[in-house]
């Protein structure tokens, strides 16, 4: 019915596969998700559902979004995304959407925000090689030359620098889907996804042929 839920991510652990390999896992919690608001294309210009996670307490919700949760009859949650779907009609306000949505999924896109690093130099952020550690050396961790005296006199836009790093949202695409937990709402990848333990991620089922990073 969906081809995206909300979820978190738990951490990672390794699992052994079915043919005996070792494979590093990331343990997703995704769902159950709460329909909040339905939006079709006569009224809205598009079709798609509001789906609500994460359980928030009244006292720390606004009032007017406390109001739109009162009006679907659900409680306060933490996070609130739109997905398009092709069928509104098919979805009612307060309807519980679990994780066997992606029971039949082999392959999905985990979307989350990277670990804020705070400011860091061009070594640590792009993994430069820096310069020699040998006595007599002037620099060793130094970014290095950013251009040029006469042409063009100044430095090119987009020059990979030191600065801030992380907290910016990222895609991870095509990873296998090693399990599904219907039971715990669970869903198991393999590999590793954006994000710290117990953050915010959206898992989308794969549709047609795509690259394995963005």
């Amino acid at each position: 019915m969906v081809d995206m839920m909300l979820g978190k991510k738990i951490g990672m652990t390794s699992l052994f596969s079915e043919d005996g390999k070792f494979v590093p896992i990331t343990v997703i919690e995704l769902g159950p998700c709460v329909v909040t608001q339905i939006k079709t294309k006569s009224k809205d210009g598009y079709d798609a559902v509001q789906m609500g996670y994460g359980d928030k307490r009244e006292k720390r919700t606004k009032k007017p979004v406390l109001g739109h949760f009162n009006k679907a009859g659900v409680t306060p949650k933490r996070w609130l995304r739109e997905v398009h779907v092709q069928k509104p009609e098919d979805f009612q306000i307060g309807q519980e959407i679990s994780v066997a949505e992606f029971s039949e999924a082999k392959n999905v896109d985990v979307i989350g925000t990277m670990k804020g690093r705070g400011f860091a130099g061009a070594m640590k952020r792009y993994g430069f090689k820096g310069g020699r550690d040998s006595h007599g050396f002037t620099w060793h961790r130094a970014l290095g030359s950013i251009g040029s005296n006469t042409d063009p006199g100044h430095t090119l836009r987009g020059k990979r620098m030191h600065g801030h790093m992380g907290n910016v949202r990222r895609t991870a695409k095509n990873i296998k889907v090693f399990k599904v937990d219907t039971e715990r709402n669970l869903i198991l990848v393999v590999g590793q996804v954006p994000g710290a333990n117990q953050g915010f991620v959206m898992v989308r089922k794969v549709q047609g042929k795509q690259s394995t990073s963005e």
